[in-house]
């Protein structure tokens, strides 16, 4: 007979709760400055254009969320003060 091999949880923590505590201060790869992206904007569209969106992104080697990004930014940039 085989034994069954402990079940485990989705995460399991450091078994010292120093590296734990500590794990938590090191920034990720990913990690952006929250003052730089801290509004989250939804729109409408087509199921057509959402595809034509995502296929654009994927043949620049961007995100979505990137590329939308910097096509607002060039769109609206940002003001110097003489707006009308």
């Amino acid at each position: 007979m085989t034994a069954t091999p402990p079940k485990r949880g989705f995460a399991t923590r450091p078994g010292d709760p120093e590296t734990w505590i500590k794990a938590a201060d090191a920034a990720s790869a990913r990690a952006v400055d929250p003052a730089v992206y801290s509004a989250r904007l939804t729109i409408d569209v087509t199921p057509d254009q959402r595809a034509r969106i995502k296929i654009a992104a994927f043949q620049r080697g961007v995100t979505v969320a990137d590329m939308l990004r910097e096509l607002l930014a060039r769109e609206f940039p940002e003001s110097t003060g003489d707006a009308r």
